[in-house]
């Protein structure tokens, strides 16, 4: 079996999907934090440059979190089929 199709078995939930948005929107935005941190070093003091740093962070914690819980539906495994409504009279 090709290995590269065991990926493609089963499609990622939309909570996964939102999950890994969050993580990689969360790193980002620690990179673009850590940049920033570095660019400022010289001419800024440091206590200016941690509370760059740490708005930046709290924008992304808040982000990631928000986009995965909204990518989330709240619903637990696979959506379940539901019974045809029977018929009252024949």
């Amino acid at each position: 079996m090709n290995l590269a199709l065991a990926f493609f078995d089963v499609a990622p939930s939309a909570g996964v999907i939102g999950g890994m948005a969050a993580i990689a929107l969360f790193l980002v935005l620690a990179g673009l934090g850590l940049i920033v941190f570095f660019a400022l070093r010289k001419t800024v003091k440091m206590a200016f440059r941690l509370a760059v740093v740490a708005i930046m962070l709290f924008i992304g914690v808040a982000g990631s979190v928000s986009l995965w819980y909204f990518a989330s539906d709240g619903r637990k495994g696979p959506p379940r089929r539901t019974a045809p409504p029977a018929n009252g009279r024949r």
